[in-house]
């Protein structure tokens, strides 16, 4: 048995301690390890993804066979996960080199939420996920406040407060699943809960805890609110870092419970538990959407956004077949690419010019083409225009969603592709058709820069062309996921 898996998580977590210690020598040093571990984590993801994919990876943790012991389980859409928090965390550092924060204790802090996000990813035992989700929420916290100034430090301090509270609920409903069954492991659990029954009450609201403290960590409506100050308050290699990885991971986190562990039976035999997911993504599609129209800051509206398209993939656990649970997947690894990219570029762009808001990003084409470019490519890409991934995404959920003949919430998925382009429209009007209108010169939080390195720039562009790239290769991903969703929902 390979220790590979298990090597995922530790290798961040001792990446994380040399970080810190690199810093009691030098400071600033922390950005080579923090370079080295994820590029090895890069290669390690790669790997297991490629084993995955043939066959379905265990470890048991200690030698204690499941379901005692702690087991990490790895097939094709865990093993997604696992490699898309690698890359993505390994390039955000090209950004971060520059744009900052640059302590070591950020590096070693960051390495932490890599530790949390992978665990999460592979973990096959529910309190093991609870684990590694509370591992991600305080490194997220700290990484927040890690901006100057008292903003972020608000912005942290609401997302600590909301966080544990998502969190909370999430364990108490590990609690209640455990008086249930008396098991952890995800496997057993499923058959366990089946075997209690999927109309006992302590069941049913072992199922309602568990989600609605996932909710909160994927920041569905009316449980969002930590996320825009969040989003908007922390330095811009933050807000790219968490925006990306943080809410898309508690979103696979709510694939695997409601699937791996209630199952579909669960859902067939409790509709009021299926309605509760087609209000919440209803819901976070058309109200993430009007909130971000109604946006005056660029990273605000954006944060808005992403409640929105989260409401996509909501609706895709709702609607319970192979092609929407395809898409659910699809869309999470290309909004993780699109909308870090865009963070990244709205850094890049307040660098270089200090537009931090709609309107001073008149006449940008002009000022920045580079920038301009590359945030139009991307915007585009989440509006859902081919060939980018974010219209394959959205392909196979609204096809899912009319299989299934869930009309209402496939006209809302169908709507979202214009409700997203009603605010990313004004956006490409002003940088596109406007005149230049010079704003403010204003750096970054933690930067000290007057225009952006090589570094920087390059990784939005290759965030812009990554996106297009998927999009070219995501019917074929969906192809190769294909077993792993059967296994699903079987």
């Amino acid at each position: 048995m390979s220790d590979l898996p298990a090597l995922l998580v530790a290798l961040p977590l001792l990446g994380s301690v040399l970080a810190f210690l690199a810093g009691l020598f030098r400071s600033e040093s922390g950005w080579p390890v923090a370079l080295v571990t994820t590029a090895v984590q890069v290669v390690g993801a790669a790997v297991l993804a490629s084993r995955a994919f043939d066959s379905t990876v265990s470890y048991v943790v200690g030698g204690f066979e499941a379901p005692f012991g702690i087991e990490l389980y790895i097939d094709g859409l865990s093993a997604t996960m696992a490699l898309l928090v690698a890359v993505v965390s390994f390039g955000v550092l090209a950004y971060a080199r520059r744009a900052g924060p640059r302590s070591n204790a950020f590096y070693a802090v960051y390495l932490l939420l890599v530790a949390g996000l992978t665990g999460m990813s592979i973990t096959g035992d529910v309190f093991n996920m609870y684990v590694f989700l509370e591992i991600t929420g305080l490194a997220a916290y700290a990484l927040v406040a890690s901006g100057e100034g008292g903003r972020s430090a608000r912005a942290a301090l609401k997302y600590l407060i909301v966080g544990t509270i998502g969190a909370s609920l999430f364990l108490l409903g590990i609690g209640y699943a455990f008086i249930a069954t008396g098991t952890l492991n995800m496997a057993d659990l499923s058959q366990q809960l089946a075997a209690v029954g999927y109309d006992a009450t302590l069941v049913q609201a072992a199922f309602g805890l568990l989600v609605v403290g996932l909710f909160v960590k994927v920041a569905v409506f009316p449980l969002h609110a930590w996320q825009p100050d969040a989003y908007a308050g922390s330095p811009d290699s933050v807000s790219a870092l968490i925006s990306a990885l943080v809410s898309t991971v508690a979103a696979y986190a709510l694939i695997r419970i409601v699937y791996t562990v209630f199952t579909v039976e669960f859902l067939q035999a409790n509709p009021a538990a299926r309605s509760l997911l087609v209000a919440a993504a209803m819901v976070s599609i058309v109200v993430g959407s009007v909130l971000a129209v109604s946006q005056t800051d660029i990273k605000r509206m954006l944060a808005y956004s992403s409640m929105s398209q989260f409401g996509l993939v909501v609706g895709a656990v709702a609607v319970a077949n192979e092609t929407a649970l395809i898409g659910a997947t699809i869309h999470l690894v290309g909004h993780a690419i699109m909308k870090g990219g865009l963070f990244l570029t709205a850094g890049v762009i307040a660098t270089a010019t200090g537009a931090r808001t709609v309107d001073e990003y008149s006449g940008l084409i002009q000022r920045l083409p580079l920038g301009a470019g590359a945030f139009g490519v991307l915007a585009l890409g989440m509006v859902g225009v081919p060939p980018a991934v974010g219209f394959v995404g959205k392909w196979y959920v609204a096809l899912g969603a009319v299989e299934a003949s869930a009309w209402p919430l496939a006209v809302v998925i169908l709507a979202s592709t214009l409700l997203t382009l009603a605010y990313f429209a004004r956006i490409l009007e002003r940088m596109f058709f406007r005149d230049s209108e010079e704003p403010r010169s204003s750096a970054p939080d933690g930067a000290d820069l007057s225009r952006p390195s090589i570094g920087m720039t390059a990784t939005v562009v290759v965030a812009a062309l990554a996106a297009i790239g998927l999009g070219m290769l995501a019917f074929e991903y969906g192809q190769l996921l294909e077993p792993t969703v059967q296994a699903l929902l079987s």
